[in-house]
This record gives structure tokens, sequence and C-alpha cells, in this order.
């Protein structure tokens, strides 16, 4: 795991997810893998693995730079510096 970037200084540890799912699979009623939340607004997408990637899509529309694995948030992830912390 590499070193704090300043979008992990900034991210917002006590936010609460939105929903308790992906919010994307829900209304398309697909299947997820994992799930991860965006630190920003608190978004929950699928991973990189479903078929939706819909956490990524998030990052790409949005420009929220940093999510938190879901429900563990043993790791996070900056989306911009590509890099775990």
């Amino acid at each position: 795991m590499g070193n704090k970037c300043e979008h992990y200084v900034q991210a917002n540890d006590q936010i609460s997810p939105n929903t308790k799912e992906c919010e994307e699979c829900e209304k398309e009623k697909t299947p997820w893998v994992a799930l991860r939340m965006c630190l920003t607004c608190g978004h929950v997408g699928c991973c990189d693995s479903s078929v939706g990637l819909h956490a990524t899509r998030h990052f790409k529309e949005t420009g929220h730079p940093v999510m938190v694995a879901l429900p563990s948030k043993s790791w996070k992830w900056c989306y911009v510096h590509k890099d775990y912390y």
C-alpha cells in the first residue's frame, strides 16, 4: 500500500452509505460481486469484478477520487493515483 495522497486526507471516513447494495445494480436488476462506497458522497457501487463496474463509473462521472471496500472498510482505493491505502 502506498503513501497517503491528498485525496485520502480529504476523504470523509465518517460518511454513511446511501444504499445497502449497488445503487445501479438495484435499478438494473443485475448481480454484483463486491461493493465499494464513495468517500465523497456515500454512493455505493459494485466492484470491477462485477458486470456493471458501477464504482469505477461513478468516479469517471463525478471525479470523486476515493472509495472504500464494503462492508469491512479494510482498504481504500484512490482512482486518481491508482493506489491502495
